[in-house]
């Protein structure tokens, strides 16, 4: 079984699946469709990165009776902020 951790870090280090975390975290739910609208991704790369996240226990579904709805886990809350905080530091430093 893979670890978690590693899992976490794995899903996190891709670019455009922090783009989904930053779009549920404003947004709150989405569907895969809605992500594919905002996103610059197709929905089938949308519905992969969703699935990553979700494997790694950042994002949770829920279905609505044609539509599936994905929000972030409480653990995909935290991670946004500290991604936020690390951002806002390094641009700190950096100026």
């Amino acid at each position: 079984m893979p670890d978690p951790l590693n899992l976490v870090f794995g899903a996190l280090a891709d670019p455009s699946r922090r783009q989904v975390i930053g779009y549920l975290s404003e947004r709150g739910t989405a569907t895969a469709t809605e992500l594919t609208g905002e996103l610059p991704m197709t929905r089938q790369a949308v519905a992969k990165h969703l699935s990553t996240l979700a494997d790694a226990g950042l994002v949770e579904s829920e279905r609505r009776g044609r539509e599936t709805r994905y929000r972030l886990t409480q653990a995909g809350a935290d991670w946004d902020d500290r991604l936020d905080a690390l951002r806002r530091h390094l641009a700190r430093r950096k100026a």
